[in-house]
């Protein structure tokens, strides 16, 4: 398995690919890889002849500096994992930021339409613009024929199709399912950071949002919100960030229910602090 670590390098690798007519896929990750990501890279995998995953822990989408020096680094065990896959049709990216950003670290600024203020755009300033610099920077690089990006981070993966929308960029993207462990809690790369206490705990998310798209079926948008602000507010070691139903197309929150409309509903909160998000399809 190839691993690059220079734009230039990867380039070459994609232009002798695509002269021998291979389709390439792409998985942009942050490392410290999990069965999750490895389900994005098997559906890229059955779609394309060869696939990248990108391995880079971006700090322009990062508002707290606390946060980017303890995410997890692991590209070692990160590259063993994806052999377990394939040894021989996954391409390796793991940049340097001075090969992304050479020697500007700083974001690009977009709009997406509003899509990136609701939410997590409400509590972690210049993150989508962070993300989308990224994103875009890979496209750029990889320009992969197809993208493949987690449910987890709903939002993040609607902003990316934005992205390619207005900058008419020539990537499909597709989105995955989220994957989850036993217990019903959403994989992640903060879950190896759990304390023990935390990581028990966890699984009262995914229940929560379960027994809130129940009661959506025969209650308002508000008084959904409303008992899950209560479930949490006596919950004894998880704090509530927010809880918002929200429509797909907009994100923006439910005011009165539509026939017309798909919603979601979304969630985050602080393990100690390590913050979990998560969402569940409501109709």
């Amino acid at each position: 398995m190839e691993v690059y670590s220079e734009k230039q390098q990867i380039i070459h690798a994609i232009v002798a690919l695509k002269a021998k007519e291979q389709t390439i896929g792409m998985v942009p990750t942050m490392g410290a890889l999990h069965q999750g990501h490895l389900q994005l890279v098997k559906k890229a995998l059955e779609d394309n002849d060869k696939v990248v995953v990108s391995i880079f822990v971006n700090p322009t989408q990062f508002d707290n500096n606390e946060d980017l020096k303890k995410y997890p680094r692991t590209l070692e065990s990160d590259v063993t994992l994806l052999k377990t896959v394939s040894k021989t049709n996954i391409l390796v990216y793991a940049p340097t930021v001075d090969d992304i950003y050479e020697g500007n670290t700083v974001s690009q600024e977009f709009d997406f339409d509003g899509l990136e203020f609701e939410m997590e755009g409400k509590f972690r300033h210049g993150h989508f613009d962070g993300v989308g610099t990224i994103v875009k920077r890979f496209f750029d690089i990889v320009k992969p024929h197809n993208a493949y990006f987690g449910e987890k981070d709903f939002q993040q993966l609607a902003i990316i199709k934005k992205l390619v929308d207005k900058y008419n960029i020539p990537v499909k993207i597709v989105g995955c399912k989220i994957h989850r462990e036993t217990n019903g809690l959403a994989m992640s790369s903060r879950n190896t950071r759990l304390k023990p206490e935390y990581k028990k705990a966890a699984p009262f998310i995914y229940k929560t949002l379960k027994t809130a798209k129940e009661k959506f079926g025969t209650k308002s948008a508000n008084k959904v919100s409303e008992w899950v602000e209560k479930q949490f507010a006596m919950h004894d070691i998880l704090e509530l960030e927010y809880f918002i139903i929200a429509d797909t197309k907009t994100l923006k929150p439910v005011k009165r229910k539509s026939n017309k409309k798909t919603y979601r509903a979304f969630i985050a909160v602080y393990a100690d602090d390590i913050r979990l998000i998560d969402n569940i399809a409501l109709n």
